[in-house]
């Protein structure tokens, strides 16, 4: 793809990518939601739903847990059968998807996938967004209490697994769904498929049946805001930092001459630079004081985990790499990759910059956010080094102002607003303000 085209990208391969994403939280278990998504087509097809169900099912499957950001949040909900706070991550996914259009079908199913059964005749939920909730709800319990043994001894657990799910027939599941699990479990297969080098290849495969939905450039900023505001909540130090890295990188481009779609897809690169920090343990993002070498180490592997969510999504491939590059120095220095310097494009450039600058002025566990002149100082010395590029630098310093009050979230003329909320303690959703 040219810097200068229009983007053509698939919304199924996007929804495997918010999977991707969200899975990263599971550190050890990235491929949750992939085995969900398998569960409950399986139980579908028993069930004898069509295929346009099935393909719902699938895809429900994949994005039930887009509300999860955190490590505390996913222990929860595989620590505990029923957690008191399972809530709060369907009430987030379900204000995320109800906000995009294309998804937001997804929307009330997600927002019930952890209500039971038996709770559903006193709400005001129709009976199909009721079942696929409560399908997904069964795979995702399935799934948690199968997961110590895959590749291991599986197939000499599953009468326990079943006996354990049949506990809740009726009061957590629909009857007939737990029968349907009754005879699917049977078969060898659908156990070995859940193993990881089974299941990602299950993925890739139904990722490269395309679902003939396109999305428009817009559509495509509106999904990668949302993906920016999972990723930006893993942490109370990056509140924000992904969309203020956007808009930086966006005012950036527009000043250095860059096309309108080229700022709209660095736009885009810029919301989506970070996705790979959901793999990051938030002890090591929440840090107050020096990472240690293996902390280091660890955090060095996120860009590299961004270009991986990103590079499989057709159409992305530019974009993949302007996202992944962050990190890296004209000077062939930085991490992960070490291109050379004539593969480090302007828009890859901008967005290393915009990053750093906002990053230096966001208060973070080990210091405060630094006012513009020692941004300005920090910024020079790298410039030096070429550690960044030096016109990049030198174009931020003709606009320091701007880009400070861009970078704070404080330009009310250029920023623009999360499509976002935020959980208090008691679990409910506010505003941001």
């Amino acid at each position: 793809m040219r810097s200068g085209s229009v983007l053509s990208v698939d919304l199924r391969q996007m929804i495997i990518a918010i999977e991707t994403a969200v899975s990263l939280v599971g550190m050890n278990d990235t491929n949750h939601g992939k085995r969900v998504a398998f569960i409950a087509s399986q139980l579908g097809q028993e069930l004898g739903y069509g295929e346009q169900d099935l393909e719902y099912l699938f895809e429900l499957g994949l994005i039930h847990d887009c509300g999860v950001s955190t490590e505390q949040m996913h222990a929860g909900l595989v620590n505990h059968f029923d957690w008191d706070e399972a809530h709060i991550h369907c009430e987030i996914g379900y204000r995320l998807l109800s906000s995009f259009k294309p998804l937001a079908a997804f929307a009330l199913p997600v927002l019930h996938h952890h209500t039971h059964w038996a709770d559903f005749p006193s709400l005001d939920v129709a009976d199909r967004d009721a079942w696929m909730a409560n399908l997904v709800f069964l795979a995702d319990r399935i799934d948690v209490i199968a997961y110590p043994h895959y590749g291991v001894d599986i197939l000499l657990q599953r009468d326990e697994i079943l006996a354990s799910i049949r506990r809740y027939s009726g009061s957590y599941f629909s009857p007939e769904f737990v029968d349907a699990f009754a005879l699917v479990q049977r078969h060898e297969a659908f156990w070995i498929a859940l193993e990881d080098r089974h299941i990602t290849r299950y993925i890739w495969d139904m990722g490269n049946l395309e679902r003939q939905q396109p999305l428009t450039l817009q559509q495509i900023k509106q999904l990668s805001m949302i993906l920016a505001y999972i990723v930006d909540q893993k942490s109370p130090f990056t509140t924000e930092h992904s969309l203020r890295v956007a808009d930086l990188s966006k005012y950036l481009a527009h000043n250095h001459g860059l096309s309108q779609v080229q700022c709209d897809k660095i736009e885009i690169a810029a919301l989506l630079h970070d996705l790979g920090k959901l793999h990051t343990p938030d002890r090591i993002l929440e840090k107050a004081g020096p990472l240690s070498a293996t902390e280091r180490a660890i955090m060095h592997q996120h860009s590299f985990e961004t270009y991986e969510i990103l590079r499989h999504i057709k159409g992305l491939g530019d974009l993949a790499r302007w996202a992944a590059y962050h990190h890296e120095g004209v000077n062939g220095g930085g991490y992960p990759f070490h291109p050379h310097e004539k593969d480090l494009s302007i828009e890859a450039r901008i967005i290393a910059v915009a990053d750093i600058f906002q990053a230096l002025v966001q208060q973070r566990p080990y210091r405060e956010g630094l006012e513009l002149s020692a941004v300005l100082d920090v910024l020079d010395e790298m410039a030096v080094s070429r550690r960044v590029d030096i016109e990049v630098v030198e174009l931020v310093k003709c606009h320091a102002a701007e880009c400070f009050e861009i970078a704070r979230g404080n330009d009310a003329a250029f920023n623009q607003p999360y499509i976002d909320f935020s959980c208090d303690n008691g679990g409910r959703i506010t505003p941001r303000a």
